[in-house]
């Protein structure tokens, strides 16, 4: 396999294979640090993965089964009453990644149903409050945010059956 080859089979995965370590893993640099890891890994076998049929399906595997050595190894260090604050900690991180995933999908939102779910979602005005803030009519503030809200669902839909595909691949 050719650096060519490599760079256009392999090592293009590599921020789908940071987000997906990201989930796993607490810290961002952790996750950067699976993913340099592997493809140092996927380099010098990069023969081997020639053999492969799904690259990304592996590298995927690859990312997990990564983070797992990598989370077991710092519970063992970590000890059992570290154990549990650690796993509440990985909620909370995930939590975090999809309310940063939420926020940008709102961050892509035409203006006037980003200012109008803003409004509504995260500084709790009423209607007739936004009406007035906007210069809109009340129900085109309505509109507008049963629209922008139809759209974050459907994107947050989008990701979700991504992921489930990633695991479900796994």
């Amino acid at each position: 396999m050719t650096h060519e080859i490599f760079k256009n089979t392999v090592f293009c995965l590599k921020d789908e294979m940071y987000r997906f370590a990201k989930r796993f893993v607490i810290s961002s640099d952790e996750a950067e640090d699976v993913v340099q890891d592997l493809m140092m890994k996927f380099w010098q076998k990069k023969e081997e993965l020639a053999n492969f049929g799904n690259l990304k399906s592996y590298a995927m595997k690859s990312v997990k089964n990564e983070c797992l050595n990598r989370l077991k190894h710092e519970d063992v260090k970590m000890g059992f009453a570290d154990f549990q604050k650690h796993r509440s900690e990985i909620h909370e991180v995930e939590s975090n990644n999809m309310k940063d995933q939420i926020i940008g999908f709102i961050n892509e939102l035409p203006e006037k149903q980003k200012a109008v779910i803003h409004l509504k979602d995260v500084e709790d005005f009423d209607v007739v409050e936004i009406s007035e803030i906007l210069e809109m009519e009340e129900n085109a503030v309505r509109v507008n945010l049963m629209r922008a809200r139809q759209k974050v669902k459907e994107k947050i839909q989008k990701l979700m059956d991504f992921e489930n595909r990633m695991i479900e691949s796994l």
